[in-house]
């Protein structure tokens, strides 16, 4: 199915924004160049839909990438969100409200003790590869190709020819120099894994990685590979780094490392990067972890980090209502159920028309593939049928369904998806892959 082409002011809206803003998006994703066709414009959302500048309504699976856990404008926070903005929108100066998101985290992440609040989940991500060499005096760290950890340079980085090298950028704009000390191994490669740690383990300050992988889709480390990671890094002295910022409190409440502690007795990560949810739809992020390791930070340690805007007023607020509202009973069991009847839903459409499909899912997270197995590494997600994942999306598009442009992007089911939201999903799915069979 080709791409809606009624779409007077979508378009007219984004050669506006090409003339002032590179290629008129200040997100690349959102451009629409993966999968084609005119990007929409969202003008409001409320629950779990969006309404475009044509005023077409679209049940949402992106959720603004994660953060939408309650679905849009959700009246606790919302009147949280205006208390606070009534009070000050930023001060400079502590406030009590940070001093309760942080025990409101620390609450759901058990290993840690301590944490730091920042603006995005970028700042959080290279402000914790920072810490784990200024902990450790250590330059080296390890990271899985497919795994995101934001824009920071020396995280945008790909894998070289030969097995455990050392990464070249992946952006212009950023000096090989600057990766130099990057390892880039294969996600689930046991025997990469052992081969890095045994010729570079002295010199690791950390291993950081998404335990559920969700820039690649989404794809599981096996508990055997989390396994051993957290034994090598112990072994070694280098620090285990959790990207938790699409995972965290998204796929439990106790985000991924509890899910992995269910199989693993006593497993916790050194250090955990958390945003998204935790800020409830607010630039908001986090890193916290060992007492020992956290009070290196400035002002008592020598690793410098700082930021005008960290904990702000209106952010944790918004961020400590959604946290609140999601540790009620009940919920996490409703938002898995609704989300595990999507994922077997759609495996059952495309099963029904011979699509190669597979789909997997944890709490609010899901994920799938046009093949007929879950990968397990970013070269087999590359496998994955592109042109079809395109027909699909623009399918479920022109049918009000609104999931990621992008193949290599997870999806998101929020508190607010009703059962008739995803019955009207699946029967979208149902006339999309029907197409797709001819």
């Amino acid at each position: 199915m080709k791409p809606s082409t009624d779409l007077d002011l979508n378009d007219a809206l984004m050669a506006r924004a090409r003339r002032v803003i590179p290629g008129g998006v200040n997100s690349p994703v959102r451009a629409f160049r993966a999968v084609g066709g005119t990007p929409r414009f969202i003008a409001r959302a409320q629950g779990a839909y969006m309404w475009d500048a044509e005023g077409r309504r679209y049940i949402d699976y992106i959720g603004s990438w994660g953060p939408m856990i309650l679905g849009h404008g959700h009246p606790a926070v919302l009147e949280a969100v205006q208390r606070a903005v009534a009070d000050g929108l930023s001060f400079g100066a502590p406030t009590e409200r940070e001093i309760e998101l942080a025990e409101e985290i620390l609450k759901l992440a058990p290993g840690a003790e301590q944490v730091r609040l920042v603006s995005s989940g970028t700042e959080a991500g290279m402000s914790a590869i920072r810490l784990a060499r200024g902990a450790t005096g250590r330059s080296r760290i390890i990271k899985f190709e497919g795994c995101y950890h934001g824009h920071a340079d020396a995280l945008l980085v790909k894998a070289g020819s030969g097995l455990a090298t050392f990464g070249n950028p992946t952006s212009a704009g950023v000096p090989a120099e600057v990766v130099q000390h990057t390892l880039v191994l294969e996600y689930n490669n046991l025997a990469q894994l052992e081969e890095a740690f045994a010729l570079h383990g002295d010199d690791i300050a950390a291993l950081i990685m998404e335990p559920i992988a969700g820039n690649m889709n989404f794809v599981r480390a096996t508990v055997e590979f989390t396994r051993r990671c957290r034994e090598l890094c112990t072994r070694h002295g280098a620090l285990l780094i959790y990207d938790e910022v699409m995972t965290g409190c998204r796929v439990a409440l106790g985000s991924a490392q509890s899910v992995y502690a269910r199989h693993i007795p006593g497993f916790a990560p050194d250090l955990t990067v958390m945003g998204k949810v935790i800020g409830g739809g607010m630039p908001l992020a986090a890193f916290g972890g060992r007492r020992d390791v956290m009070e290196q930070l400035a002002p008592l340690g020598p690793v410098y980090q700082a930021g005008t805007l960290s904990g702000n007023p209106v952010a944790t607020a918004c961020g400590l209502a959604t946290l609140r509202e999601i540790r009620k009973p009940g919920f996490f069991d409703a938002l898995a159920h609704q989300t595990r009847r999507l994922a077997e839903g759609l495996s059952a459409a495309a099963a029904a028309e011979g699509v190669p499909f597979s789909a997997d899912c944890e709490g609010g997270m899901f994920g799938f593939f046009l093949l007929p197995e879950l990968p397990r590494n970013y070269a087999q997600v590359m496998k994955s049928d592109g042109a079809r994942f395109n027909q699909l999306f623009h399918g479920l598009l022109a049918r009000g369904v609104y999931i990621a442009p992008a193949l290599y992007e997870a999806g998101f089911v929020s508190g607010a998806h009703s059962d008739e939201d995803i019955d009207a999903t699946l029967a979208a799915a149902r006339e999309v892959f029907r197409s797709l069979s001819i």
